[in-house]
């Protein structure tokens, strides 16, 4: 009887297995670098075309949305007025939860938000509030985005603006370098 060879994996099959994991594993890691680089995008859009929508209702209301005085005159149907001071507050009334309705039942940006509970999210599902905000030193009528991961609010921070997390118009509530963070509040001041 002749003797049994034992058979396996020769060195070069074993050496493209790992070239094809390999290969697969950039492919995913890409993907997911293609879509964060999305929902970026998606934010940055959203802080521009909200930028636009309330310099659009204080060009023909010549108020703020939320703030706004005459609100339900110059917006019928909408849950109150402002108390016309310039900031888009959260005392009485809770005018940074008028300001997206508002906006939407003057016809400058879409969606249906009562002014109570049904507020704008982000791409990355946090929430997304007209509101005059203090963050990182600087205080001011802002866009606010909670919630974000640090990749994200950086990347925001670098396209719009400095790239700093306590600097210039769009700043972050910690600094960035603690990878996978989440920050709390990223505010695009306008």
């Amino acid at each position: 009887m002749p003797p049994h060879r034992q058979q396996g994996f020769t060195l070069v099959e074993i050496a493209i297995v790992l070239v094809i994991i390999g290969l697969l594993l950039g492919g995913v890691l890409k993907g997911q670098g293609l879509i964060d680089s999305a929902k970026v995008k998606n934010i940055i859009q959203q802080s521009n075309s909200l930028t636009a929508a309330v310099n659009a209702y204080q060009d023909k209301f010549r108020a703020l949305p939320g703030d706004d005085l005459q609100g339900t005159l110059h917006v019928p149907n909408s849950a109150g007025n402002g108390n016309g001071d310039g900031q888009i507050g959260d005392g009485q009334p809770r005018e940074f939860t008028l300001a997206p309705q508002h906006l939407a039942l003057g016809g400058f940006i879409t969606g249906s938000f009562n002014g109570t509970s049904d507020f704008m999210t982000s791409a990355q599902g946090g929430a997304v509030y007209l509101y005059n905000d203090e963050v990182a030193g600087r205080a001011g009528n802002g866009i606010r985005f909670d919630n974000l991961p640090e990749g994200y609010a950086e990347q925001i921070d670098s396209k719009l603006d400095d790239g700093i997390a306590n600097t210039g118009s769009v700043r972050a509530t910690q600094p960035y370098g603690n990878t996978g963070a989440i920050i709390a509040r990223t505010a695009v001041f306008f």
